[in-house]
């Protein structure tokens, strides 16, 4: 089983995808078996042509669509005669006969326009490419600094903890000789009532 591609869309298979949709169209059949024909020849899964059908080709094509429905009715009104109930089709090339010039330089000039349209569209994709590019740059170099000021700011803390610990230890200290201080100086009582330091 072959792997169907999922890579982007180029101008040369908009107009297969066109191309078909539009024959299918106005032989009477129906877009699904076009976009089925379609995935055959591109590799494509027949969803993702009527993705890209709906969502970007269809709207390129309007004057070609209404063209296309207007021979499916020529052809329609063709195929039955009246001494045989079979049904017979008209050809491709008799029903092209019947399109007027302005049709096809509408049609043309839509072409034209989906083209420039096209190429504007691809202009903006590569201009977001790289903005893109760039951003992601910017963002390894944020991460480098975040990562670093991560780093110092472990060290901080690490010498704000020594550092309390060496306060803690020299209040200790302080508070023990204090104490030792007040042990050895003692008092007492004498005759007169009056309070007298009594050294050990």
């Amino acid at each position: 089983m072959t792997s169907s591609r999922q890579d982007a869309w180029t101008h040369d298979e908009d107009l297969l995808l066109a191309e078909i949709v539009l024959r299918h169209i106005r032989e009477g059949g129906t877009q699904l078996a076009a976009f089925e024909e379609v995935g055959k020849k591109l590799t494509r899964t027949s969803a993702a042509c009527g993705f890209r059908w709906n969502s970007f080709v269809r709207k390129q094509y309007k004057t070609g669509i209404d063209l296309a429905k207007k021979q499916r009715k020529e052809l329609k009104a063709r195929t039955v005669s009246k001494d045989d109930e079979q049904p017979a089709r008209l050809s491709y090339m008799e029903a092209e006969k019947h399109i007027s010039l302005n049709e096809v330089i509408k049609y043309l000039e839509n072409v034209d326009q989906g083209q420039r349209h096209s190429s504007e569209l691809l202009e903006a994709n590569e201009e977001l490419q790289q903005k893109i590019e760039r951003l992601q740059e910017k963002v390894t170099i944020l991460e480098k600094e975040k990562k670093a000021l991560q780093n110092n700011l472990l060290i901080v803390e690490d010498d704000y903890k020594a550092l309390i610990e060496i306060m803690e230890r020299a209040r200790k200290m302080v508070v023990l000789k204090e104490d030792e201080k007040s042990r050895k100086v003692k008092f007492q009582v004498d005759k007169n009532l009056n309070l007298e330091k009594v050294q050990k």
